[in-house]
């Protein structure tokens, strides 16, 4: 007949009390940390997406910007042509009617030129605006971070105040993250 007996060292019962009575608080540490890497998740995405919506819009107003300077400088072409007709001195008429075409043709490609160049100035505020909001929206993430990690170490050292700094970590960038989208 062999009796098994459990020895229980003093270790292992202040494990068992310390699980019995804290339970709840770590688990709210537990929960509070999963909430705020979610929440961090959206606040990053968001973040990506403003930034990528900058860059686009900075590439059109840059592509506008060279499509304005390409006909600026055939308009200046046309117009040089249009002078040097002008500036013949002859009365042939198909020397007027060069000059009258090429007179034509800049005046299109300065139409051209100028709406190109507003399509720039407008993609550029675009750009602008998308900007705004990462700049919040970065230092919330960083806020978040903050009060993850700040819970991380309240769940380590069973520090409640920590637990106080990481929810006013964590407020500060859900309020930087709300003021992004105002």
């Amino acid at each position: 007949m062999s009796e098994e007996f459990e020895v229980r060292g003093h270790h292992e019962e202040m494990v068992e009390e310390r699980a019995a009575h804290h339970e709840p608080f770590e688990q709210r540490v537990a929960l509070f940390s999963a909430i705020l890497a979610t929440l961090g998740a959206v606040v990053s995405l968001l973040g990506g997406h403003t930034e990528t919506d900058a860059l686009y819009y900075k590439n059109e107003a840059v592509l506008q910007k060279a499509r304005a300077s390409d006909t600026w400088s055939y308009y200046q072409a046309e117009e040089i042509k249009r002078h040097l007709y002008l500036a013949s001195g002859s009365n042939d008429p198909a020397n007027a009617k060069r000059a009258a075409d090429y007179a034509r043709k800049s005046a299109a490609l300065r139409s051209k030129a100028e709406e190109f160049d507003r399509k720039s100035d407008e993609a550029n505020e675009e750009s602008q605006h998308a900007t705004r909001p990462h700049l919040k929206l970065s230092v919330s993430m960083t806020f978040l971070q903050v009060a993850i990690a700040l819970a991380s170490i309240t769940a380590l050292t069973r520090r409640r105040w920590l637990f106080i700094g990481a929810a006013l970590a964590a407020l500060t960038g859900v309020a930087l993250a709300l003021a992004a989208w105002i």
